[in-house]
């Protein structure tokens, strides 16, 4: 597995090995025991799956607050997906700062999402699934949102605004100042 830091401390992007004949290809994308000797320690509890219909679709930027704050490991299985994070960690030098990677089915990358990181998607084909696992359960109480067009995280979605379909949760998701953040970096 090719492992790849990038400018925010904690997020990978991992691109498995494809073994590939004339059937097609198999990967293997996640092994606890590879990725222990890299010095990834995650136990993933819960495996989700998302489809977007449509082009332009807006999923984000969501987070879950202790005791139930959850480590992402997302790809995409279908379609193509610009996938976000967003650093909001207290006193974390890249604090508000965000990454982009496309995630496609084609090119088999994985962004891994440590906890203390807003994560938020958006389509650029129709019928775009994505496939994340989470290092705990989906706690209803322990949900929260950031506005994906929050001025003052100025993240290029690659569309406008006013042209992304939006469920009303992430409609009126508030802005990242609005937020009580129980997240800090431990640097």
């Amino acid at each position: 597995m090719e492992i790849e830091r990038t400018e925010l401390p904690g997020v990978l992007i991992l691109t498995p090995r494809r073994f590939s004949d004339d059937r097609g290809y198999f990967s293997e994308v996640w092994n606890k025991e590879t990725l222990l000797k890299e010095g990834i320690d995650l136990n993933f509890v819960q495996d989700n799956h998302s489809y977007s219909v449509d082009v332009g679709t807006v999923r984000g930027l969501h987070f879950q607050t202790p005791p139930h704050a959850q480590d992402k490991l997302v790809r995409c299985g279908s379609g193509v997906i610009y996938d976000i994070a967003v650093d909001i960690r207290q006193g974390s030098p890249a604090f508000g700062k965000w990454i982009g990677v496309e995630l496609s089915a084609e090119n088999g990358k994985q962004l891994l999402i440590p906890q203390g990181f807003l994560h938020g998607f958006v389509t650029r084909t129709p019928d775009a699934e994505l496939l994340y696992k989470c290092s705990d359960i989906y706690a209803p109480d322990c949900d929260r949102a950031v506005n994906f067009a929050d001025p003052e995280l100025d993240i290029d979605w690659g569309i406008s605004p006013d042209k992304a379909t939006l469920s009303q949760k992430d409609a009126n998701a508030p802005m990242l100042a609005e937020l009580e953040n129980p997240f800090y970096y431990e640097g």
